[in-house]
């Protein structure tokens, strides 16, 4: 059985001619578009937030690019100041211009993704654009999966 707020997640991430779906697995989703080829794993973050918040580890083999982590905040973020990342107990900085966040480099994301792996619990911490202090909460239960069924939609033949 589907979870409500997964359902959600499925009907706005996946428009039906747009996006193959790799599978559902607890909290987070795994989706493979055809053009550009990408295949990606997804989370929704918890609670009641002003805007949805996403999580996304992205493959696109026509780049090269494998792992990528990509946020979206549930606010704009202050100019200059830190964001913060933490996944388990480890901490990583990201980078963040308005609602978006990306790790630093490709040593991060995949540092990012180690973490991913064996903690249960994410959360994403900024000063907000119109002041004060928020956090994205995230659970990690199926994001492992998910990222594999990303990971080996896109390594398949096409």
């Amino acid at each position: 059985m589907i979870r409500l707020p997964l359902l959600t997640l499925l009907l706005i991430a996946a428009p039906l001619a747009a996006r193959e779906s790799l599978g559902v697995y607890d909290g987070w989703a795994a989706f493979k578009d055809a053009k550009p080829l990408r295949c990606y794993a997804i989370a929704k973050a918890q609670g009641k937030l002003p805007a949805p918040a996403y999580a996304t580890i992205s493959n696109w083999p026509d780049r090269k690019v494998r792992g990528a982590v990509h946020l979206v905040l549930s606010r704009d973020v202050a100019d200059k100041k830190p964001v913060r990342l933490t996944v388990g107990d480890k901490r990583f900085d990201v980078v963040a211009k308005g609602r978006n966040a990306w790790a630093k480099d490709a040593r991060d994301d995949a540092a990012i993704i180690a973490a991913l792996r064996s903690a249960t619990r994410m959360s994403v911490s900024a000063t907000g654009a119109k002041g004060g202090t928020f956090t994205d909460r995230y659970s990690l239960a199926g994001a492992a999966t998910a990222i594999d069924a990303a990971t080996v939609g896109c390594a398949q033949k096409r």
